[in-house]
């Protein structure tokens, strides 16, 4: 086991590159670059960071040339012999061969695109622009390294006996929240915390507790670096991302409102079984499920990710049931902002009625609330979003508006043709 407070001991002293492998991403981004790749190869995006917590100096924390340095060993990376035969040899979700042998090529070849950094007050303006298949796979590594460079800001002054207790008290955390899950004999919990991790050796750490302290109900890890260093399965559907492309290139309002679901019907010609879970919320659950097709309804669940996750999750049980669908069968999976106590709360009014399974991000892998002077490492909700494709503005409404994003004008477009009205804000933590 690496000895983690020696590890970042030694960041004071040469470059530690944070991200070593293209494949240090989460499986959800590779699955939804197959698909983008099969289905608008040429499309021309634009991601940007959005840093949700405007009181974290970003720029004041993180040295400018020290962040060009890790982006661009980033852009350095290509697959290696290891990991290119574990994407295409590996059993995925129950399917050999689960990346296509063009997608593979394609991938094998592949080196990320330029980026533009520059720093505006206190925060970095950081944007990438491209191919859509390129260009989104900067998201999670940009934000990998936007933490961890944060996080060693924080500590670079501590001694090493300091960063020893620190993680000593930060691994004691984690433990006791595995303890906290171990009486919950049909719990099905997933790591999702690579895109706000504290770094990727924590990560790891925090993976390798999961598996030893909960057995079978730990079910896999987000990070296909993770998964493929550890043999566990790597876990993960498709995010946001592909409605909002999908609806910045509709040309007209009737185009908008099916453009949702178009991403499934080409989702579903690449995928089948677990791998067919539905995203509801980047438009507003209620009326993406009113108008959903009757041939979704067949799919395995729902994943839920913004608003009241016990409101949502009664949505969809009515769903299902008015779709002549059994929800006992079903699949929810909770993802957004867990935490031991909700984690407990959510299974302990769901499980029985629905197939109940988590996917733990934030709270995992990057809890070191009140651990340092200041709290100056709790984690803060920062972003990397796709903002245009082709030219025109991505919108994300969400079920709950404090995450909404894009401009004025089309938000209220978009509330309209969803049908989207008066929403519930609930606090944004991470």
């Amino acid at each position: 086991m690496v000895d983690i407070a020696t590890r970042v001991w030694n960041h004071k002293w040469k470059i530690d590159p944070i991200v070593r492998s293209l494949i240090d991403d989460d499986f959800y981004k590779l699955l939804m670059c197959q698909s983008v790749f099969h289905n608008h190869p040429d499309t021309r995006v634009t991601f940007s960071l959005i840093n949700r917590a405007k009181h974290i100096p970003l720029a004041n924390l993180i040295d400018e040339g020290e962040l060009r340095e890790q982006l661009d060993h980033i852009r350095s990376l290509s697959l290696s012999r290891g990991e290119s035969t574990w994407l295409r040899g590996n059993t995925f979700y129950g399917k050999r061969q689960m990346f296509s042998s063009d997608f593979m090529t394609w991938f094998e070849n592949m080196r990320l695109p330029d980026y533009h950094l520059e720093r505006v007050g206190d925060q970095y303006e950081l944007t990438f622009e491209g191919s859509w298949p390129e260009v989104m796979l900067w998201e999670i590594p940009a934000l990998a390294v936007l933490m961890e460079l944060r996080g060693r800001a924080v500590l670079k002054d501590m001694g090493r006996f300091e960063l020893q207790v620190l993680y000593a008290q930060a691994m004691t955390r984690v433990w006791e929240k595995v303890a906290g899950l171990r009486g919950i004999d049909d719990l099905l919990l997933a790591d999702f915390g690579t895109r706000r991790r504290h770094s990727f050796l924590w990560q790891d750490w925090c993976v390798q507790a999961l598996n030893e302290g909960l057995g079978k109900n730990f079910i896999g890890t987000s990070n296909c670096l993770i998964a493929k260093n550890r043999d566990l399965e790597a876990i993960g559907t498709n995010a946001h991302e592909l409605p909002m492309v999908y609806s910045a290139l509709a040309t007209s309002d009737k185009d908008l409102a099916q453009a949702p679901y178009d991403v499934l019907a080409d989702w579903q010609e690449e995928h089948d079984g677990n791998l067919r879970i539905i995203l509801p919320d980047t438009y507003g659950t209620e009326r993406f499920l009113q108008n959903a097709p009757d041939w979704l309804a067949g799919w395995t669940g729902i994943r839920i990710d913004s608003g009241d996750p016990e409101i949502a999750a009664e949505s969809a049980i009515r769903w299902w049931k008015d779709r002549g669908e059994d929800p006992s069968e079903k699949l929810i999976i909770f993802s957004d902002g867990l935490d031991v106590d909700k984690i407990i709360e959510l299974h302990g009014k769901f499980s029985g009625r629905v197939r109940v399974s988590f996917g733990w991000g934030t709270m995992l892998t990057n809890d070191f609330r009140g651990l340092v002077p200041n709290d100056a490492l709790a984690p803060f909700s920062v972003v990397c979003k796709a903002v245009s494709a082709n030219g025109n503005p991505t919108v994300k409404l969400s079920d709950n508006p404090r995450k909404a994003m894009g401009p004025n004008s089309e938000i209220q477009r978009y509330k309209r043709v969803f049908g989207v009205g008066e929403q519930e804000a609930q606090d944004v933590i991470v």
